[in-house]
């Protein structure tokens, strides 16, 4: 038999040996798995802690076979220690306890699935196509699972201190990245909340800047009431922006969006002080028998900021005192659907949105404003009523009032209508989300195309003729027949 040259048998053993070595090394690697805290780290309160110091045991893997096999023996893994990456997905908590309602399982090779049984089903239909790979459990019907593939998840042993009498609660936790949902950005309820909406909003946030720019710019606008249009539309264009990014709750963690709720619920509640500092304004004015003050109307908008803005601060921090202190635990008001188990979720982790009393802090004065607006409204209207002769104050006065009184009815059926798309009812969101977009363009119809005096200091303007600096061409076009 003839021999092969020496280089040859050289190359032939490399490869031979590359071969056996990879071979060996794919059959024995380890299996990774993804663990939240150091190896002798467990998750205490929501904080990674070492488990001597609080007499805790750190977690080993158990491992379920795909066919329901319990304690599968895996020798060769190892931990990834670290949270997952999830890019701009949403991360989500799920807590498996006694009597949870969800299961975690994880499989040998390092796989782990989410069992929820709030969707369980006794339906028989479809269980063979859970037969031989998916794990039933002891129930007769298929489960609602989710499957997360390494890096995708962690999982570890959470402790809980503030059960009743100081219990130590266990349980165990994984934080998983939001399944991917198939939706297509063709779908009509898709385009609608997440392209026709976030569009609606950016208009909006447009038209209210118009309205701001022409009434800050102007100066026969520049008076009190000028002056607290200027103020709503500012404070409806940062809710606007705050409520923008709240659209897109994928793109945001617990902090952003804790900070996008709070601007949102802030800039609103001013907008409404605001409204309602004008209405106090113009009752008070047609009540008084002297309408010549001897106070500037800049002395007075410091008055009527330091009620608001004082009102907004004080109502913004009582807010954050019940989010943070006072709220009872797993009633945060979520936008997403979060998988979590109940009433315990603020033990192992901050909320991410402002709760339900927080929200109530916020919105009950929005409701008394909108009370005493239509005191405001009722007495105002009877007092003008009565009057037979109006002075030029008193019928700048009333065009104020027909404004304050649209404004009101605007920001007050929109404000209803975000009230009502709580209610889960996808009709109600598509007519808060028709109720919000129109906000904007009654407000531009209000406070500037309705009223001819204005629509001719912003032709002037654009003719490059300077406004006049009194307000007795106004007068003059008001007593010559024209809308005021």
């Amino acid at each position: 038999m003839r021999k092969m040259p020496a280089p040859t048998r050289t190359a032939f053993a490399v490869i031979v040996l590359t071969v056996i070595g990879f071979t060996h090394s794919t059959t024995t690697s380890p299996v990774r798995i993804n663990k939240c805290c150091e190896k002798f780290e467990v998750m205490y309160d929501g904080k990674c802690t070492v488990a001597a110091t609080v007499n805790a045991t750190v977690w080993k893997p158990e491992f379920i076979g795909r066919k329901g096999e319990r304690n599968v023996q895996v020798d060769n893994y190892r931990f990834v220690i670290g949270l997952p990456d999830c890019g701009t997905k949403q991360k989500f908590i799920i807590y498996e306890y006694h009597d949870s309602q969800d299961k975690l399982i994880l499989f040998p090779d390092g796989q782990l699935r989410h069992l929820s049984l709030h969707h369980h089903s006794t339906e028989q239909g479809s269980v063979g196509s859970y037969l031989d790979e998916d794990y039933i459990g002891d129930s007769n019907g298929p489960l609602l699972h989710y499957d997360y593939s390494q890096g995708l998840y962690c999982l570890d042993r959470a402790i809980g201190s503030a059960g009743a009498g100081g219990e130590l609660m266990e349980s165990m936790m994984a934080k998983v990245c939001s399944p991917k949902e198939e939706i297509h950005w063709t779908d009509s309820d898709v385009m609608l909340r997440k392209i026709i909406n976030p569009i609606c909003h950016g208009l909006a946030m447009i038209i209210l800047l118009i309205v701001a720019i022409i009434y800050f710019v102007l100066p026969t606008l520049r008076d009190l009431v000028g002056n607290m249009v200027t103020t709503i539309t500012m404070c409806l264009i940062v809710s606007q922006a705050a409520d923008l990014v709240r659209i897109f709750t994928e793109f945001s963690n617990h902090v952003s969006f804790l900070i996008a709720d709070l601007f949102f619920y802030v800039s609103l509640l001013g907008a409404f002080f605001w409204l309602n500092a004008m209405g106090y304004y113009i009752w008070k004015m047609f009540r008084t028998r002297n309408v010549f003050l001897r106070v500037s109307d800049g002395r007075k908008y410091c008055w009527y900021s330091g009620y608001a803005w004082g009102c907004t601060g004080t109502m913004a921090a009582i807010a954050v005192f019940a989010h943070f202190f006072l709220d009872l635990p797993g009633s945060s008001s979520s936008a997403t659907e979060t998988i979590h188990h109940p009433g315990r979720e603020s033990f192992f982790e901050g909320q991410d949105n402002i709760s339900w009393l927080g929200v109530a802090v916020f919105f009950t004065p929005i409701a008394f404003i909108i009370i005493v607006n239509i005191f405001f409204f009722v007495t105002t209207l009877r007092f003008i009523n009565r009057m037979h002769t109006y002075g030029r104050i008193h019928h700048k006065l009333r065009c104020s009032f027909v404004m304050f009184t649209l404004i009101f009815a605007t920001m007050s059926i929109a404000w209803l209508f975000l009230i009502l798309s709580w209610l889960h009812f996808d009709g109600l969101l598509y007519m808060h989300i028709i109720a919000n977009a129109l906000q904007a363009p009654c407000i531009l119809y209000i406070c500037v195309l309705r009223q001819k005096h204005v629509t001719f200091l912003v032709k002037s303007c654009f003719r490059d003729q300077a406004p006049q600096t009194t307000e007795w061409g106004d007068e003059m076009t008001y007593m010559n027949g024209g809308d005021y």
